[in-house]
């Protein structure tokens, strides 16, 4: 496989459905604790069962972020993260295991480095493409076409809260999978996933969507199960990265393996 040619990540979970499984999705943020542990972490969760990985980029204003992943990005902000080390982090885990690795990023990092520059720097590297929070489809014209030009996934947002019209958009425009949000909160360990989230997806699939990956707030091969259930993957991130941040790369590995446990459906 090219470095140039992004891996599907489509392509990667419609496997785990055909094989009779959910696909696992950990995020972890670039940097932390430092830029060298988190590539050996991101490894980590490949290596203990996650079929995809998202790379959070460390950013000063994380709407979206609970406390346990803003603590972890303002630690790599100030171990002087650089918007670069994404990059450098993609080549490195990408030259390690062979799984789709997309970066998640607010809009405004991206717009100061250049859409396209961005874009081709991490078809360079080996990503698989971006998940973006804070734009909805009709904002972000100029990153559908560069993805159209580079073959990067896009993975778009749906809450709860979207209209019946917005989730045809954004079906329409996604790339990859639909990340639905199971709750209108911020990112954070819960006992109790919202009911919301089995409705979202069903309304999701009535939009069109033939992938759809439900996050925020699945903390235990439990909720990965249920989850699993009714949509095609499930994402983790703040058990992870709680994990990294107590435990290292060892604790992070014991974490994922017990989590992606929770995804066979046989």
């Amino acid at each position: 496989m090219s470095a140039s040619t992004p891996l599907s990540v489509s392509d990667v979970i419609a496997r785990r459905k055909a094989a009779g499984s959910g696909a696992f999705i950990g995020y972890l943020p670039v940097g932390f604790p430092d830029l060298a542990t988190s590539i050996d972490a991101a490894v980590a969760l490949a290596e203990n069962g996650a079929d995809v990985l998202e790379l959070g980029v460390p950013y000063s204003d994380p709407v979206m972020d609970g406390l346990v992943i803003q603590r972890a990005t303002q630690q790599a902000l100030s171990n002087g993260f650089r918007l670069r080390d994404v990059f450098t982090a993609v080549e490195a885990i990408r030259s390690r295991v062979d799984i789709p690795v997309l970066v998640m990023t607010y809009w405004n990092p991206v717009l100061q480095f250049g859409v396209d520059r961005f874009a081709d720097a991490l078809v360079s590297a080996g990503g698989s493409g971006l998940i973006t929070p804070d734009i909805t489809p009709d904002s972000a014209l100029d990153w559908i076409a560069t993805s159209e030009r580079t073959g990067l996934d896009r993975v778009f947002l749906a809450a709860p809260s979207s209209t019946d019209a917005r989730l045809r958009e954004t079906v329409a425009a996604t790339r990859g999978f639909v990340y639905a949000v199971s709750t209108m909160g911020i990112t954070g360990l819960r006992t109790d996933l919202d009911a919301a989230a089995r409705t979202l997806v069903d309304r999701l699939r009535e939009a069109g969507s033939s992938t759809t990956c439900v996050g925020i707030g699945i903390s235990n091969a439990d909720q990965v199960s249920r989850v699993l259930e009714y949509a095609d993957g499930a994402i983790v991130g703040t058990a992870l990265v709680k994990a990294l941040g107590d435990g290292g790369v060892r604790e992070l590995a014991r974490t994922t393996s017990s989590l992606t446990s929770g995804t066979s459906l046989v």
